[in-house]
């Protein structure tokens, strides 16, 4: 059975190389777009349940527009979904990425301006000049120089990242600073470090690193997974994770919360997989 999440088809339209696979009224190709709010939710339908979040800047592969959405296939993990039409905007390739928790876009370099809008870490933006203490957007807009590094110019560590997002609001399906999951915050650690990384955490599970064998030493970088939830070592004895528990990203002693995940009811540890 197929995904739907990975899947680019919604009985309307599939995407050409699934022609002869899936059913549906037609088959496209696709068109580029990229994101051109801050934030924009990916929606399981129009109007409904967000499964995930795509930033500004991010590309996206558009297969059908039909009453203010557009079903597209995000580059960055395969994940498919709704959201508003109003978020797209035409191609453009990006040059830099948002390396801070969070930055502000300004309609002139000066910190004294009213901000335009918010960004979070792992947005993308296209820089057409530098100035002395901001870069310039295509769009016209400024960010501060020290929030952004130029695509490649990855982080050295993916733990140190999600780190930097302690005391982020949890939100299911969230993939900002503004909120986030347990999946979100794994991922936005691993692409910060230019590790490619799926959206979800079973998807997190079945493709990334390799498993440890029972009594193995847990180190930093480790993933801990349970059905539904992931978590990454910080250190031999501790993690960080997006949880509900905390309603935030935080810190919290492995052995102590894998005894709590299982005696609240959500099973044992499922698997512990090294990058």
């Amino acid at each position: 059975m197929n995904d739907r999440r990975l899947t680019p088809a919604n009985g309307r339209v599939a995407h050409a190389s699934l022609k002869g696979q899936i059913t549906a009224d037609r088959y496209v190709s696709g068109d580029p777009a990229r994101i051109v709010v801050p934030l924009a939710d990916l929606l399981a339908k129009p109007g409904g349940a967000r499964d995930r979040q795509v930033l500004m800047g991010e590309e996206v592969l558009v297969l059908d527009r039909h009453e203010g959405f557009a079903f597209v296939k995000a580059e960055k993990d395969g994940y498919c979904g709704y959201l508003a039409e109003t978020a797209l905007g035409a191609p453009r390739q990006a040059t830099h990425w948002v390396s801070a928790t969070a930055t502000h876009l300004y309609p002139a370099p000066d910190f004294k301006m009213h901000e335009v809008a918010a960004l979070s870490l792992g947005a993308r933006l296209t820089v057409v000049a530098e100035h002395a203490r901001f870069y310039e957007t295509e769009a016209g807009q400024f960010v501060p120089r020290p929030h952004l590094r130029a695509l490649g110019d990855w982080a050295g560590d993916p733990v140190s990242v999600a780190e930097s997002l302690i005391g982020t609001p949890y939100l299911w399906g969230g993939n900002s600073r503004a909120g986030i999951d347990c999946s979100g915050l794994v991922q936005a650690g691993l692409h910060a470090a230019g590790i490619a990384c799926p959206g979800d955490s079973d998807m997190q599970e079945a493709e990334l690193g390799t498993p440890l064998t029972q009594g193995a030493a847990w180190q930093r970088g480790d993933l801990f997974f349970w059905k539904g939830h992931v978590a990454v070592a910080v250190s031999a004895s501790r993690l960080i994770h997006a949880n509900a528990f905390q309603m935030a990203v935080g810190y919290e002693e492995i052995d102590a919360a894998i005894a709590r995940i299982d005696a609240q009811g959500d099973g044992p540890v499922t698997s512990v997989r090294r990058l």
